[in-house]
């Protein structure tokens, strides 16, 4: 039962016969030469080791290289031949014989070439135009891509005399194509000329930026095709492919130049040299030189890049195969880092090349893997070097003689009863015949590939799919997540993928299912399908005149309040041939033919009835129009009465009535005046009385005041009602504002406060849409309020994108009434006049772009104004203004809002009752009712309950309060006598108690009684003098019968989620005073019977959701057992009940890697018998599930990043992930495989995809269990949008290409996207999150102590093993949960509950060279979030600008008034209503080129990119003492400016230290800590260019028992400040050379 593979003595201790093993050995051969230093040339040896190994095995060869003084030189120089470099090349033509010397003196055995390169010859890159083609600048060539004038020679007259002959050409765009340049130049070896045995060098030289993959892709000129990486120069040296292909990539250009040995130093002017210097930090060897504007310095150049280039050396191995790893040594025996060999030229220099042949690859044994990937060849050699050693390595995987026999027709090995075939052979005898081999049964006609390359095929040619829940069909030819999909949803969700294609649930329909059998949706307002003048497709009303039409095919009645005034005057020509159109031809343009009737309908029946007035003939004429009844008729149907309305020929006999009349009129003005002069409102109201001076309509408020308190306040607005009186026939619109604060006065101090009129400030919105309220509306989640909420946006957004600096409408709700809209647009406050003209505007014409509204109603408010309409419609007398009320905290304690009705803008009512007033009057409580805890225990035999009733006194005086008890379980005069009454408090007076009376049992009462729990409660209510209720004005009074019951209460519930700390009970006075007294005593007997707690309780885990408990029997026959177990930190009072009949009991279905509590007890005929004590136990890990949800971001069409979410259950810790992807069209492209050994690397960049390729990616999650399942989905690169630029702040992101092969498998590199932010380093810009490279876990020893560290998931900062109990289940790991638990635990130092974390990232985007793009996480918060504030400032200083997000929905802002160049310190924090919480800083700086002339004026279409400074290494603590420990660190890798010292701040019980003076110290000593107090620290350094991002880390110094052991416990913090206000103490240090000089000590409170 032992393992084959072992030593050879334990295989003989198993059991094995010695002739049965079979001893494999690994053997070693190599070919020595000794190197010839009088051979100039580069050797190494030895140049050829053959080596064999065993899996796991590694070897060590002794390596000699030797690298001439002057050996062999290839020298190419390629040169910017762009207008601009015209004086460069008249220098280097110049510098002939200079050139020569150089060359000579470099070395003896020299070829010098020269090729010349601008860019692709096309739009945009080249002028196209013919002239320009031929000369784009006097005396030039035409424009070209790359050519290659010299090939390498050693003639240097030639080659001085043939570089005379070139002239400079030109281009448009300020980058050049020199990437195809240099590509052309490593591929092309004959044609440029490259020797094997020489150093091959390449000088690039420019004065511009570069063209890189992308630029060329679908971008500038729309050319498709990746780079192919081959030679395409033509007979005369030309770049032929230059307007077919893209521009090659940054990785590509590495691996080429590496593969050829070729080393370039790139020669550039000051415009473009930090482009370049970054740039050569992605090479092996590469050297970057400053080139005068006139390249008079090149030659120095030269020199000086090739002395560096040789006092450098760097060994790599090339064709490596997978399953070998190298290592490179110094002869002491260490490691030597890249670049780290110091060979000098002409000396033999020495090295160990350490090889290891892996056991594993990707969790597959190497003796797995497939032959070229565990054999090979490998080259190593120095980079510069083009002589390598050659060895070839082999993994020894042998097969026992008993395992090859002929039943595999010696084509295979028999292992286990099954042939192993070689070569792939599928079939289970190996047979060579063609009918074994044969596997077209399992092609699908039209392919080539059987099983469609998703399943094996099988003897008899049936295909099994290699996944069933995914690949299906004969074939394996449909795959179930590649149908239709709707909304982003596979098959609309409503339906299920099989054989290609949706298969509908009952009710859906559609190719994805998208189509809804149900009318419900078409109903009209009267229930009819659509009004009859449409059809219902896919649940949506196909109208036959969608323009006049609602969504239901109703009529729009914005088109009703415009048919009579559009059809005017088409019946006035076609009726009487009178009008604007009498004329024929114009009549005939009429869209409708009218009919003469002699009787109208009713205008109840049709759409809308008119009469106009005809100027022609004086008289007036009457229509109806309505809608055609044939629904293919698009036309109206106008019907016209045949008789007009005209007046009398003659009016004088109408002269003297009128004289009559006016005379009466006169006499009864006369008494009006006489009898009312004395009051103007009294005349009016008698002239509204004659019948023929009436003012006719008049609208006005019903009310002139209204008098609210703010505490019975239920809403934030009021519906105030204006009325109208008169005749109610015809519209009237009436528009309305309202100002807050109209009480103070112009002196008053917050009336003299003017506000920022750049504020960006929230304006609530709302609007009457043109559509009936459904029931669904009114549901936010369901879909009808989700499309109409995406409409509403759309249009809302194009219109109000007018406004200067608006943003995003935001919580879009509809209301009851008419389907009202409300929204909130964001946007500067003195936008609010334009916001108002502009909806107004859009209102009045009937639709917000293609939204239909309601003319006449609108709403738009600030925080202290607002302004609307409403509209009267005909036949309504009284409507609502939705007032809004701007109650805000800092309200006077009364304030007044002035309502006014402005105008009447349509319609013919004048105003009556103008103004109305509302009063909001604030009301301060003078006192606080309540009981001290919701909840009380007391014994019956106490025999009273004293509960005590606190008072707060905010103003002190006399007051009162009422209290009565009430029955719940326990009854009145049965188990306790009812008490009520008042309470009065005397001045100053805080607390006082009430007794109830608490009656014992009879005895018939306690054997006859079930064991319900009695409790009562005692509630406060009436309180007077301006008093009110607090926190608790009812508690529960619980009656324990027996003493073994006195238990107290838990405060309140314990949150349900497993990692929860719940906090200790605390009991009645009454209570713990027996209880220490050692009057109680759960294990008593009562004198009922019950029984005893079992004893000896144990609880064993048996595996990931089972727990096995054990107790001793109890004695007095026990009728069973009763289990109760629950999640730790779950109430007790929420756990499962198991009864058992042995004293034994195992629980099954529990959650896996989950702590749980548990108690018994026993039971007999009398009850319940007394718990044991608690006992807890922590359930095995199993695999964990599958992780979140796959997220794409895609960067360019070749580079994607893929994120996902860490799986809901864990079921332990996660250890690593696994990310595979694969190409699903390319039928022979591999799946790649990447492991991310860290957890919190939920991230993964992947580069050199495969342009417009679909990609199946697959993501699973691993702990010490193993393998989770996959979570997988699928992406086509080229339908999805590229992201813009930015710079994320989280921790490192592994990123991989997926074209390099396996020896770059380890190598991480940045995209050509991310290049664009110059940060100098391999790993992103990052702000408060480090970026350090993950350390090694270490363990240090001081005085007692032992901790270990690793890299946290988000700070880059060391967390340290917490010695802990058991921990409970977690659905995830999330670090804002952890602190959320931790801060339960830490009671005397919290934040106030409610109060929101440290928002837990920083993301800048860059949109121009003064503009960014700041976004953040939403951190955690007990409550809700009310909004964000962003702070912003020079980091060396100045003005401190604020901007309010006052949108919690809004997690980004745009600043658009930076100044280029210089360095910017950002604060985010959020807000809710307990106040502000900690602020997440950053520090970013947008770089770009500027005016020489004017440094604050970035030059136009220059590029832009950002860079931080980085925060200090890692926070390593060791502990000193029990009060005091040394706080230590490294120095930032990008410090951006010299080092002047450190701030270190410690918050908790002490304040900080400060580091100063120009120091290397990087450590501190904190003294006087306290024990099990959690503190954090916090070191930012400060340079010459201000302060740098802080590093933070929390640290507890825990005491073990009182054995004199410490141990120190850090956790990592993402969000949350674990500190309260209290007398911090501050510890400053001076630090002078290293020594310390001065110590003092002060506090501050």
């Amino acid at each position: 039962n032992g393992p084959r593979c072992d030593l050879y003595k334990n295989i003989i201790d198993y059991g094995c016969s010695a002739a049965a093993v079979i001893t494999a050995q690994s053997s070693m051969m190599i070919e020595k030469v000794t190197i010839n230093i009088s051979l100039q040339q580069s050797q190494v040896s030895p140049q050829q080791v053959s080596m064999s190994f065993l899996p796991g095995e590694e070897k060590l060869v002794d390596v000699q290289v030797f690298a001439p003084t002057k050996g062999p030189l290839d020298l190419y120089i390629l040169m910017d031949f762009s207008n601009s470099m015209a004086d460069d090349l008249d220098n280097l033509k110049s510098m002939g014989k200079e050139l020569a010397s150089l060359v000579k003196q470099l070395s003896d055995d020299y070829t010098i070439g020269f090729g010349k390169f601008v860019d692709k010859v096309i739009e945009p890159q080249t002028d196209m135009r013919p002239i320009k083609l031929q000369q784009p600048w006097p005396n030039s060539d035409p424009p070209f891509s790359f050519k290659n004038v010299i090939k390498l020679t050693n003639d240097l007259d030639a080659f001085t005399r043939d570089l005379q002959k070139e002239r400079i050409s030109g281009n448009l765009d300020a980058p050049e194509g020199g990437f195809d340049a240099i590509l052309q130049a490593a591929v092309c070896g004959d044609k440029i000329g490259w020797r094997a045995h020489s150093t091959h060098l390449l000088v690039f030289s420019t004065e511009s930026a570069f063209h890189y993959e992308s630029d060329g892709a679908n971008v500038l000129s729309g050319i498709l095709q990746r780079n192919d990486e081959l030679c395409h120069l033509n007979a005369d040296g030309n770049y032929t492919h230059d307007i077919n292909q893209d521009y090659p990539s940054i990785p590509t250009l590495v691996r080429l130049l590496g593969k050829h040995n070729i080393i370039p130093i790139f020669a550039v002017t000051a415009h473009s040299y930090t482009y370049y210097e970054k740039l050569k930090d992605y090479f092996p060897i590469a050297e970057v030189g400053l080139l005068q504007e006139d390249s008079s310095n090149i030659l120095q150049l030269m020199d000086d890049a090739f002395k560096n280039i040789r006092s450098k050396m760097s060994i790599r191995a090339e064709d490596r195969p997978k399953a070998f790893e190298t290592q490179f040594l110094s002869t002491n025996g260490s490691v030597a880092q890249f670049g780290a060999f110091d060979f000098q030229p002409g000396a033999i220099g020495k090295f160990q090349m350490l090889l290891k042949a892996q056991r594993m690859s990707n969790e597959q044994p190497v003796c797995q893997m497939d032959p070229d990937e565990k054999q090979g060849t490998m080259r190593v050699k120095p980079t510069t070097f083009n002589a390598a050693v050659n060895v070839k390595a082999s993994i020894l995987c042998p097969t026992c003689d008993c395992e090859k026999v002929d039943k595999c027709y010696g084509n295979g090995d028999l292992v286990c009863g099954k042939c192993q075939c070689y070569g792939g052979c599928t079939f289970c005898n190996c047979s060579v015949s063609t009918s074994a081999k044969d596997t077209s049964q399992c092609i699908q006609p039209g392919t080539t590939e059987p099983c469609s390359g998703r399943g094996d095929c099988l003897e008899c040619g049936t295909c099994v799919c290699y996944n069933p829940e995914q690949f299906e069909g004969p074939y394996c030819q449909w795959d179930k997540t590649q149908c239709q999909r709707y909304g982003g949803f596979l098959c609309n969700d409503r339906g299920s993928c099989s054989m290609g294609r949706c298969v509908c649930s009952e009710g859906w329909q559609g190719s994805a299912c998208e189509c809804s059998k149900s009318n419900q949706t078409c109903l009209d307002s009267k229930g009819g399908v659509c009004n009859g003048q449409g059809e219902c497709v896919c649940g949506r009303c196909k109208c036959n005149d969608p323009t006049k039409m609602t969504s239901t095919c109703e009529p729009n009645f914005e088109a009703q309040l415009g048919v009579c005034e559009g059809t005017r005057s088409c019946v006035q020509c076609q009726a009487w041939k009178t009008g604007e159109k009498k004329e024929k031809d114009k009549c005939d343009e009429c869209p409708f033919k009218i009919t003469l009737v002699d009787e109208l309908k009713e205008r109840e029946k049709v759409l809308d009835s008119c009469s106009f007035r005809d100027e022609d003939d004086d008289c007036t004429y009457y229509y109806t129009v309505e809608n055609p009844k044939d629904p293919l008729v698009k036309f109206l149907d106008v019907q016209v009465l045949e008789k007009k309305e005209c007046p009398p020929a003659s009016l004088l006999w109408l002269l003297p009535l009128l004289l009559f009349l006016l005379l009466l009129l006169a006499l009864l003005l006369l008494c009006c005046w006489k009898y009312c002069a004395c009051c103007k409102s009294l005349c009016q109201s008698c002239l509204a009385l004659l019948p023929c001076c009436g003012r006719g309509r008049m609208v006005g408020f019903k009310e002139d005041e209204y008098l609210l308190r703010q505490s019975l306040l239920t809403s934030d607005h009021l519906d105030t009602p204006m009325v109208r009186t008169g005749p109610p026939k015809g519209t009237d619109v009436v528009r309305w504002k309202v100002t807050d604060n109209v009480h103070r006065s112009p002196n008053h101090p917050q009336a003299l406060i003017k506000p920022n009129p750049k504020e960006t400030i929230q304006f609530p919105i709302s609007l009457r849409l043109n559509r009936m309220f459904s029931e669904n509306l009114s549901r936010p989640d369901s879909r009808d309020a989700e499309q109409l909420r995406k409409e509403v946006a759309d249009n809302l957004n194009e219109v109000y994108k007018q406004i200067p600096g608006a943003q995003k409408v935001q919580k879009t709700a509809f209301r009851q009434d008419y389907a009202i809209m409300d929204t909130v647009l964001s946007a500067p406050r003195s936008s609010y006049p334009d916001i108002v003209k502009l909806t107004e505007k859009n209102v009045q014409s009937g639709n917000v772009h293609d939204l239909k509204v309601v003319p006449g109603y609108y709403t738009v408010a600030t925080d202290r104004e607002a302004a609307g309409a409403i509209e009267f419609q005909e036949g309504v007398e009284s409507v609502d203004v939705h007032v809004p009320l701007f109650v805000k905290d800092e309200d006077d304690e009364k304030k007044q809002l002035l309502v006014e009705a402005v105008d009447v803008p349509i319609g013919i009512a004048e105003i009556g009752k103008r103004l109305v007033n509302i009063t909001i009057i604030k009301e301060h409580a003078t006192n606080i009712f309540s009981f001290l805890q919701p909840a009380y225990t007391y014994s019956r035999q106490d025999g009273v309950a004293n509960i005590p009733i606190s008072r707060e006194i905010i103003e002190d005086g006399r007051t009162q309060v009422t209290y009565r008890t009430r029955d719940l379980t326990a009854k009145d005069k049965k188990d306790y006598v009812t008490v009520e009454g008042d309470l009065s408090y005397a001045p100053g007076e805080t607390q006082k108690i009430v007794p109830v009376r608490l009656l014992e049992l009879g005895e018939k009462d306690g054997l006859l009684e079930d064991k319900q729990v009695k409790q009562f409660v005692m509630d406060l209510s009436n309180p007077r003098e301006g008093a009110k209720l607090g926190r608790y004005p009812r508690t529960t009074i619980t009656i324990a019968d027996q003493p073994g019951k006195r238990t107290q209460e838990v405060l309140g519930p314990v949150s349900g989620k497993c990692l929860v700390y719940p906090l200790p009970a605390p009991k009645a006075p009454e209570v713990a005073q027996m209880q220490q007294k050692g009057y109680i005593n759960q294990n008593a007997s009562s004198p009922g019977g019950h029984l005893h707690s079992p004893e000896n309780l144990k609880a064993k885990a048996t595996g990931p959701r089972s727990i096995r408990l054990n107790w001793d029997p109890l004695s007095g026959n026990p009728m069973g057992y009763k289990v109760k177990y629950w999640i730790y930190g779950d109430p007790e009072k929420d756990a499962q009940v198991l009864d058992v009949k042995t004293p034994q009991a195992e629980l099954t279905n529990l959650y896996p890697y989950c702590d749980y509590e548990m108690r018994v007890c026993g039971y007999n005929a009398i009850g319940d018998g007394y718990d044991t004590d608690m006992v807890s136990c922590q359930t095995l890990e199993d695999v964990p599930g599958e992780p979140g949800r796959l997220a794409f971001n895609v960067i360019s069409p070749t580079v994607t990043q893929v994120s996902w979410a860490e799986p809901a259950e864990t079921n332990g810790n996660i250890t690593a992930y696994e990310v595979i992807y694969t190409p699903i069209d390319d039928p022979v492209g591999p799946a790649k495989k990447v492991k991310i050994d860290n957890p919190k690397k939920r991230m993964l960049l992947i580069e050199n995809l495969q342009n417009a390729q679909t990609y199946q990616y697959k993501v699973r999650a691993m702990n010490s269990i193993g393998w989770g399942p996959f979570k997988d989905a699928t992406i086509n690169l080229a339908s999805q949008p590229v992201r813009p630029l930015s710079i994320p702040i989280i921790p490192d992101i592994p990123i991989v290409d997926a074209e390099a092969g396996d020896e770059y498998d380890s190598y991480l590199m940045y995209s050509n996207e991310v290049l664009k932010s110059p940060t100098g380093s391999k790993t992103p810009s990052v702000s408060g999150d480090g970026g350090y490279p993950e350390p090694k876990p270490q363990v240090t020893y001081n005085s007692g102590l032992g901790y270990a560290g690793m890299q946290s998931s988000s700070q880059s900062q060391f967390s340290y093993n917490l010695s802990q109990g058991s921990r409970a289940r977690t659905e995830s790991s999330d670090v804002n949960e952890a602190l959320y638990n931790l801060d339960r635990v830490l009671l005397d130092a919290r934040l106030s509950p409610g109060v929101p974390d440290t928002p837990s990232r920083l993301v800048f985007s860059a949109l121009g060279p003064t503009a960014l793009k700041v976004s953040w996480q939403e951190p955690h918060c007990e409550k809700d979030i009310l909004g964000y504030c962003v702070l912003y400032q020079l980091l060396s200083g100045g003005e401190m600008k604020r901007i309010n997000v006052t949108n919690p929905a809004e997690n980004s802002v745009i600043i658009q008034d930076l100044l280029p160049n210089h360095s910017y310190l950002f604060k985010v924090k959020g807000q809710s209503q307990e106040g502000w919480g900690p602020e997440r800083e950053g520090v970013i700086t947008i770089e770009s080129a500027v005016d020489p002339k004017s440094p604050l004026s970035p030059m136009p279409g220059s590029p832009f990119t950002l860079s931080t400074p980085s925060a200090p290494g890692p926070l390593v603590f060791t502990a000193l003492s029990p009060d005091s420990l040394q706080l230590s660190w490294e120095k930032p890798r990008k410090p951006n400016g010299d080092i002047l010292g450190y701030v270190v701040t410690c918050e908790q019980l002490h304040g900080g230290g400060e580091v100063n003076g120009d120091s290397s110290e990087t450590s501190l000593t904190v003294p006087n800590l306290t024990e099990n107090i959690p503190y954090k620290f916090k070191v930012q350094a400060r340079t010459t260019q201000g302060f740098g991002p802080e590093r933070e880390g929390i640290i507890t110094i825990e005491s073990q028992d009182g054995n004199g052991m410490m141990m120190m416990t850090q956790h990592s913090e993402t969000s949350g400040m674990v500190t309260r206000q209290v007398t911090k103490e501050v510890v400053q240090r001076s630090v002078m050379g290293g020594t310390t000089v001065t110590k003092k000590m002060f506090y501050e409170s």
